[in-house]
């Protein structure tokens, strides 16, 4: 069971883990134990053969994240802060840097550090009642975990700077028309039951080539497009190798579904 000292709850169903931040009564906001269990999970399920895809929550339906636990924070000097917002780089770049693909299930607000949280993951699925923002220059701050740099990625520039600039709240049905939400689950129905039947593909998919194309996708933001080609190249020759190409292959010929194992 989760606590305070490590406030995620753990579920694996199938291939899939399931994480959900366990703070309901402060609206599952960031406190340092929470990214620190981020970071430690994420280790581990990185180097567990059982987990494909990785899927994180929050308890209850208010709230995905509000972003950093600001009574945490009242007690903090300039330095302390400077040292927490460092965590987020150091706990949740692995999570940035999974080869296993990373949903965010938002079940509710996804507010500052938890938008940023939800930036950080492959995809994203919203609640039909969730709403998304980066208020902090409404707060005389800026997004200070990697909202400046990946939103504009995903939506954008005009629309990035529309977003933060004004502190602009998004319902769940104009951030998929934006593409920051990959789907909106249907109203009544549960967003992690939705994103689970959602990822199936994921799920009981090649795991070896879902890892190659995420890391050619992610390359390619930080190179030229003839570098990029090659690189995907590179990612392409672990597929070439795997005995799941030709499991592919093998159930093609035979007319059935593939089995794949991830090696």
């Amino acid at each position: 069971m989760a606590d305070e000292s490590f406030p995620v709850e753990v579920e694996q169903r199938g291939n899939v883990v399931i994480w959900t931040i366990d703070r309901e009564s402060r609206m599952n906001s960031l406190s340092r134990a929470t990214l620190f269990a981020l970071g430690k999970l994420t280790r581990e399920a990185v180097s567990n053969p059982s987990v494909r895809a990785i899927v994180i929550t929050g308890r209850g339906e208010k709230a995905f994240c509000a972003g950093a636990d600001l009574k945490e924070r009242q007690g903090m000097t300039e330095n302390d802060i400077r040292v927490q917002v460092e965590l987020y780089r150091s706990e949740l770049g692995p999570l940035d840097r999974s080869p296993k693909p990373v949903i965010a299930a938002l079940n509710g607000v996804a507010f500052g550090g938890g938008l940023e949280l939800a930036l950080v993951c492959d995809m994203r699925v919203a609640a039909s009642h969730a709403l998304i923002g980066l208020p902090e220059t409404t707060l005389g701050i800026i997004p200070g975990a990697g909202g400046t740099q990946r939103l504009p990625r995903i939506v954008g520039e005009a629309r990035a700077k529309e977003m933060i600039l004004l502190g602009r709240k998004l319902s769940a049905t104009e951030a998929h028309a934006w593409g920051l939400v990959n789907r909106v689950t249907p109203e009544g129905a549960n967003v992690v039951e939705d994103t689970l039947a959602f990822i199936d593909p994921i799920a009981n998919g090649a795991p070896i080539a879902q890892a190659a194309a995420l890391e050619a996708i992610d390359r390619s933001f930080d190179t030229t497009l003839e570098l990029g080609l090659e690189l995907e190249k590179v990612s392409y020759d672990k597929v070439l190798v795997s005995e799941d190409r030709r499991e592919a292959l093998a159930a093609f010929a035979e007319k059935r579904k593939p089995q794949f194992k991830g090696r």
